[in-house]
C-alpha cells in the first residue's frame, strides 16, 4: 500500500531523516518528500534505494546521487547548480538525522550562503532514541559524537568531560567498546553509572545498564557487533573537585562581578550556575 502523497515541492534542499533500524520508523512527510523531490541524494545510495523499495516509492526517471565526505567537493557544485535551476533536492544520510555525526554540513553552509531554502524533515536519531530509554537524566546532556581513535586522545576527552553534570552521550564502534569502557572506568571511576545501547530499533536490540565496572566486566571478553550508543551519568557532587572550583572563582572575582564570575566558571566547568553563584557570593563576603 502506498502511504505517500503526490505533491509539488518548493525548490530547495530537504534534509530527510531516515530509520536507524526498523524501516517503519519513517514519517509520512519524509515519504512524501522522497517520492516527489526532483533529485535524490544519499550518503549510501544502496540504503536509500532499499528504503524506497520497501515503501513502494518509484524512482521513475530519477537517479540517486552519492554524496559523502570523500566526494563532497566534486558533487557539491553539481547539486548547487540543480538548486539554482529551481529544483528540489532530498538528502539523507545512511541512517538517522542528517548532519548528526554524518556528512552534509558543507553542503548546508554553502546552500545557506546562497540564500536557497533549506527544510528539515525530522525523524529518527540514535542519540535521542538512546537517551529516551537509558534511564539517565534527560534535562541536560552533552553529545560528543564519535570518540577519537587514539587511546591517549580518548582519555584526554574523558578527562575534559569528567566534571560535566549532565548526561554524556557518545557513538562508539563495537570493536572498541571494551577499551572505551576500561578507559572510562579509569577516568570516571568504577561506580559511575553508564548505559550501552546496541542495535537500537533493530532485531537484536540490547540495552544494558549498570556501573562502568559492571559494564566492562560484561563486555570485555565478548565479541560485540552492531551500532552502539554509550551513555554516562553526569558528575555528582562527590566527583567535583571543590578546590578547583574555588580557585577558578577567586581568579574570576578579581576582575568580574559575582554574577559574571559564577557564569564564567559554570560555563568553563559545565556546572550549574546557581550553585556557583552561591559559592562565589560566600567567597566575596568572606574576603577569601
Amino acid at each position: 500500500m502506498v502511504n505517500y502523497k503526490s505533491i509539488k515541492l518548493s525548490p530547495g534542499l530537504y534534509f530527510v531523516s531516515t530509520p536507524i533500524g526498523s524501516a517503519r520508523d519513517i514519517t509520512l512527510r519524509a515519504l512524501d518528500i522522497l517520492a516527489n523531490a526532483d533529485v535524490l541524494v544519499a550518503e549510501d545510495t544502496r540504503t536509500l534505494k532499499k528504503l524506497l523499495e520497501i515503501h513502494d516509492i518509484q524512482l521513475k526517471n530519477r537517479k540517486v546521487i552519492s554524496y559523502h565526505d570523500h566526494n563532497g567537493n566534486k558533487i557539491r557544485p553539481k547539486l548547487i547548480a540543480r538548486l539554482e535551476q529551481g529544483k528540489s533536492i532530498a538528502y539523507s544520510s545512511e541512517a538517522g538525522t542528517p548532519l548528526i555525526a554524518d556528512p552534509g554540513f558543507s553542503l548546508l553552509t554553502e546552500v545557506l550562503s546562497l540564500g536557497i531554502n533549506v527544510t528539515g524533515a525530522p525523524g529518527p536519531c540514535a542519540l535521542i532514541a538512546a537517551l529516551t530509554v537509558a534511564g539517565l537524566p534527560t534535562d541536560r546532556f552533552y553529545f560528543e559524537g564519535f570518540l577519537p581513535n587514539s587511546k591517549s586522545q580518548r582519555e584526554l576527552k574523558f578527562r575534559e568531560l569528567k566534571s560535566y553534570s549532565g548526561t554524556l552521550i557518545f557513538y562508539e564502534s563495537a570493536k572498541r567498546l571494551s577499551d572505551t569502557l576500561l578507559k572510562a572506568t579509569e577516568v570516571f571511576g568504577a561506580d559511575r553509572q553508564g548505559v550501552v545501547c546496541r542495535e537500537i530499533t533493530k532485531k537484536f536490540e540490547e540495552i544494558r545498564r549498570g556501573s562502568l565496572k559492571e559494564l566492562f566486566e560484561f563486555y570485555h571478553d565478548k565479541i560485540v557487533k552492531g551500532e552502539i550508543v554509550f551513555l554516562l551519568a553526569g558528575a555528582g557532587n562527590s566527583d567535583i573537585d571543590q578546590s578547583e572550583i574555588d580557585r577558578n572563582l577567586k581568579r574570576a572575582l578579581k576582575s568580574m562581578s559575582v554574577k559574571d564570575s559564577a557564569e564564567a566558571v559554570a560555563l568553563a566547568m559545565n556546572l550549574p550556575r546557581r550553585d556557583l553563584y552561591q559559592r562565589a557570593l560566600k567567597i566575596k563576603i568572606d574576603g577569601d
